[in-house]
């Protein structure tokens, strides 16, 4: 069985957890199936992997209009695959023009939707209106619909009431238990000026709304002084975003000290290190429909902080492997009031920096449920059963 990978991002261009996503279930189903993988950017030397960059003709267009190029080019390529499987909007259209041209099925892996995040108009103008065209055509028409937890799938069908729940399946995302585990050396934290002496509070994501990075600063001026807060944020979504960020930054850094902000794409080896000895690893995404880099704290034995929403709950087990920030939402997905949601943020990371016998207990307890719950192997097992199923419908 030959299956096309269809994805933005891809190693090294990995952005989020979409793009880790694919760079395992690729690893994994290497070994089951003839795997192709086709995603956005620069050429790669991986063999099986061809990269498609924006088409001339679109180098001044909306960036949304610049994706359907990139698509239509990778729909193209697919050509002779037994199966087409898309990773979030940017590829959407592109598995669901191979499954029109080809007559081949479409599998829909959902790490997001955009109806749950209306914040992206302000990043993308008209183009959001254009994305949300995309992902609403390739998921009337998919033959299977992927959810990465349970919460994904109650997002799916409440967002599209019309999509029947029967083609809707939960497949949770993974962690390589291997890779991400307990890293004792501290190069890394003398590095980038992280006293390895002194407990710490780290995040590690995209300056985006979506991750809640602007409740985290307001929190923090509340977190033990004791403490440093660790910041591995880069490529915001916008300017104005990453002004704001900026001006908390440096706000929060001119009333308490060991504030570190790392804004570079670090390596991998380094993230691990650094989360390694990390008190605590916070999560105060106001959307996650799952979210890797909870797995990957948990890996790395380190207590997790995390907002209860979308599928945190299925992995940061409350009490046990961190504890979980309850967060009253709107219809935009902010917080109804921003100050109670900071406020209990930093409770529950006080609650974990106060008391390091409870860290280090649900830090151990962390990378047990990582290792016994979320093996990639098992993952991209259940994926090819599903391609097989859907094989066997479409030949019969």
């Amino acid at each position: 069985m030959r299956v096309d990978l269809l994805s933005r991002e891809y190693p090294p261009e990995v952005y989020g957890g979409a793009g880790v996503h694919v760079e395992y279930l690729a690893r994994e189903l290497r070994r089951l199936a003839d795997v192709r993988v086709r995603c956005f950017g620069a050429p790669r030397e991986e063999p099986g992997v061809r990269a498609y960059p924006v088409p001339g003709g679109l180098s001044g267009a909306n960036a949304a209009l610049q994706v359907l190029g990139v698509d239509v080019e990778m729909a193209a390529g697919c050509e002779g695959a037994d199966v087409v499987h898309s990773h979030t909007w940017y590829a959407n259209f592109a598995g669901h023009v191979a499954k029109m041209l080809y007559g081949v099925p479409h599998v829909m892996t959902t790490h997001s939707l955009e109806p749950l995040r209306p914040w992206k108009a302000e990043q993308l103008g008209g183009g959001y209106t254009l994305s949300s065209w995309a992902e609403r055509t390739a998921l009337h028409a998919a033959d299977a619909i992927i959810a990465v937890s349970e919460g994904m799938r109650r997002d799916v069908l409440t967002a599209y009431p019309e999509i029947s729940p029967d083609r809707v399946r939960v497949i949770h995302n993974g962690i390589d238990t291997e890779e991400y585990a307990p890293s004792r050396g501290a190069e890394a934290l003398v590095k980038h000026g992280i006293d390895p002496a002194v407990p710490y509070v780290v995040f590690v994501g995209r300056i985006t709304r979506q991750k809640g990075l602007v409740h985290l600063l307001h929190a923090a001026r509340s977190f033990d002084p004791a403490a440093q807060l660790v910041l591995c944020a880069g490529a915001p979504d916008t300017p104005e975003i990453a002004e704001e960020v900026t001006a908390l930054v440096r706000e929060l850094s001119a009333s308490r000290k060991g504030v570190v902000w790392i804004s570079e794409m670090l390596p991998r080896p380094e993230v691990i290190q650094i989360l390694t000895h990390a008190t605590v690893f916070v999560c105060p995404s106001v959307y996650e429909p799952m979210g890797i880099v909870n797995l990957e704290a948990m890996a790395c034995e380190t207590a997790v902080v995390a907002t209860a929403t979308g599928g945190i709950p299925e992995v940061v087990a409350d009490g046990e492997t961190g504890l979980l920030v309850p967060i009253d939402q709107g219809a935009d997905g902010e917080p109804h009031d921003p100050e109670v949601f900071a406020a209990a943020l930093a409770e529950r990371v006080n609650a974990v920096l106060g008391d390091p016998r409870l860290a280090a207990a649900m830090g151990e307890a962390g990378r047990v449920r990582a290792i016994e719950h979320f093996s990639w192997r098992r993952i991209a097992e259940r994926t090819h059963e599903l391609y097989a199923s859907l094989s066997r419908t479409s030949s019969g």
